[in-house]
């Protein structure tokens, strides 16, 4: 038998009860469901908080590894309330939407209406089964003046090289929002080993199924992750800014290029994985996939205190240079037709730059704008799948700060499984006067396993690098306290990721003072 029935006989025999609510062109979703097993097994979430609101999201999977998820090929409604206290004794908004089967299932609601700047509480129905309860902070008023701000930065949880200790220590802090730059799924096939820094390591847990093509595959994928407890009470915890990187779809995928795969069929591929995104973030309809392609890249605001710019560098870019070769370069990093966000989202990342009259201005994207000397011996060599890679691009952003005297600017990095610090120069190999701008990249919660202090190439870079401030090469997460004088960012890292319960410690606390981007002590 299906995991899910309905209420009555006569129900069961129409797939639908008595009350059953008309949907769509006809179409009608199945009132007063029972469920054989619980299907809320993927958790709640929130996102994209705003002055007057946030998304709140769930999916409806009884069984979330089996094709079709245990679900009826049927809409079905699911209630949600938004309260003042974690025990709804005041309920402000209502509602009911509906779970369709062309989406997995997933339910996003926009909520609007709240009061800025303050805690809610929400949680799911769906007939007499219920969801735990999700916490979302609004923003405050647009223009408010806020003294302070708390928020985390995670990214690179690949399932199969730890367990996600990190999202439950981020779950016990007290933070406005969190963002997640990417590569929240890894879509390679289960494996017992893997091959990190310190040789062959044991997965301490493996992937389900072959490496990932399809819109079923995929959305089993996620279920596999979302399954995790640590993470559902990471995404209960506060509301979520999400992006992706690369692994949401293939690795080091740019644009239609995937290596060797024609662009048509790749894009089959991106489509699914975009639906699949979509399926399982709490993002909004801006964001509803139109075949490949998705609106990630956005604007947020918290009060006068942050103007918050969301990129996507990986859906406009062109191809990497140099056959994404490492530590190497060649004539491609020169060329002036590259690009990394594309000519429509760097005009509009420049306009909001242009127009921000915020203290701090982020730019919350994937990979690295540092251009960092990582060959050993004389010979230049860059990461390729980074701004290095894409000179004039890089110059092209610098420049503008520069230029129109753009102060108070933070680079949010993820990708590299590493922690870093570091201050942005036009050229770092002949800095010129002060830096333009500062860039904090956070370390994986999983991704390369346990890790250590500190590898030898992290020394390397240290020492060729001047204007690398730190490295650290553990697992972990990124607190960023900021105030209208000051922007701190703590490292927070595990003693290990192989087996439950590591150990979380601050590894540093690295600051930057308003005006300048001098990265010192915090």
């Amino acid at each position: 038998m299906s995991p899910f029935e309905t209420l009555s006989r006569r129900g069961l025999l129409l797939g639908l009860g008595a009350g059953g609510a008309i949907v769509g062109s006809g179409r009608q979703a199945l009132a007063d469901p029972v469920f054989a097993e619980y299907p809320f097994q993927l958790g709640i979430a929130a996102g994209d908080p705003t002055p007057d609101g946030f998304v709140i999201w769930t999916r409806l999977a009884p069984r979330p590894l089996e094709i079709g998820h245990g679900m009826p090929s049927a809409p079905v409604p699911v209630t949600w309330e938004v309260a003042t206290d974690r025990g709804f004794s005041t309920v402000v908004r209502k509602g009911e939407a509906v779970a369709r089967p062309e989406m997995g299932h997933a339910v996003h609601v926009e909520i609007t209406g709240l009061e800025p700047g303050r805690p809610w509480f929400y949680r799911f129905a769906a007939g007499a089964e219920r969801t735990a309860v999700g916490r979302a902070k609004t923003a405050p008023a647009p223009g408010a003046r806020v003294t302070q701000a708390r928020f985390g930065v995670v990214g690179c949880q690949a399932y199969e090289q730890g367990f996600y200790t990190a999202h439950r220590k981020a779950s016990e802090e007290d933070l406005d929002f969190v963002y997640c730059y990417g590569d929240y799924i890894y879509e390679g096939r289960g494996s017992r080993t893997y091959t990190g820094s310190g040789g062959t390591m044991e997965n301490p847990r493996q992937h389900f199924g072959g490496e990932i093509y399809s819109l079923d595959d995929y959305r089993r994928r996620y279920a596999q992750y979302k399954m995790d407890t640590d993470l559902q009470a990471s995404h209960a915890a506060a509301a979520w800014f999400v992006t992706w990187d690369d692994h949401e779809i293939a690795n080091n995928w740019v644009s239609d290029f995937d290596d060797g795969v024609p662009p048509e069929v790749f894009l089959l591929r991106r489509q699914a994985a975009a639906q699949a995104f979509y399926e399982h973030m709490p993002l909004r309809r801006s964001a509803f996939p139109r075949g490949a392609e998705m609106q990630l890249y956005r604007h947020a605001t918290w009060g006068d205190l942050l103007d918050l710019n969301f990129l996507d560098t990986r859906s406009f870019r062109s191809n990497q240079p140099c056959d994404d070769a490492w530590a190497t370069t060649c004539a491609g990093v020169s060329d002036p037709a590259a690009q990394i966000l594309g000519e429509a989202q760097e005009a509009w990342l420049y306009r909001n730059l242009d127009q921000s009259r915020a203290h701090w201005k982020v730019l919350a994207q994937q990979i690295m704008v540092m251009d960092l000397e990582r060959r050993e011996g004389p010979e230049p060599g860059f990461n390729l799948d980074t701004w290095a890679g894409y000179r004039v691009p890089r110059q092209r952003l610098l420049s503008r700060l520069r230029d129109r005297r753009i102060g108070n600017t933070i680079v949010l990095t993820g990708d590299e499984h590493q922690n870093y610090a570091g201050e942005l120069y036009l050229d770092s190999r002949n800095p010129e006067g002060a830096p333009l701008a500062t860039e904090f990249v956070t370390t994986s919660i999983s991704s390369s396993g346990d890790g250590q202090d500190q590898r030898a190439d992290g020394r390397r870079y240290l020492a060729d690098n001047p204007f690398l401030k730190f490295n650290n090469a553990q697992r972990g997460y990124v607190v960023c306290d900021v105030t209208p004088e000051r922007w701190q960012t703590e490292f927070k890292v595990l003693d290990k990721v192989s087996e439950r319960g590591g150990t979380l410690t601050t590894r540093a606390k690295l600051a930057v003072a308003s005006g300048d981007a001098r990265v010192v002590a915090g």
